[in-house]
């Protein structure tokens, strides 16, 4: 179980950290290479930048989920 869930812990971190860097900063980012600069701007982000910043939480819940459980699993043993 705790392989299972160190498994899933660093493809999260590794996710995290793309989707992290995905995002639009100050003066753009990467998502501009995958046609987040092109936004047609409802409540002032794209639909993209919506989608990126609910990919990037759920994944941010499920690391921490794997992390918390993680260390209920170390404790017990």
């Amino acid at each position: 179980m705790i392989i299972a869930f160190s498994i899933l812990l660093m493809v999260t971190s590794a996710l995290l950290v793309l989707l992290v860097l995905l995002h639009k900063g100050k003066g753009g980012g990467l998502s501009d290479l995958f046609g987040g600069g092109i936004s047609s701007s409802l409540g002032g982000s794209s639909v993209v930048e919506r989608n990126l910043d609910r990919l990037t939480i759920g994944t941010g819940i499920i690391w921490l989920a794997c992390i918390v459980a993680l260390g209920l699993l170390m404790k017990q043993q």
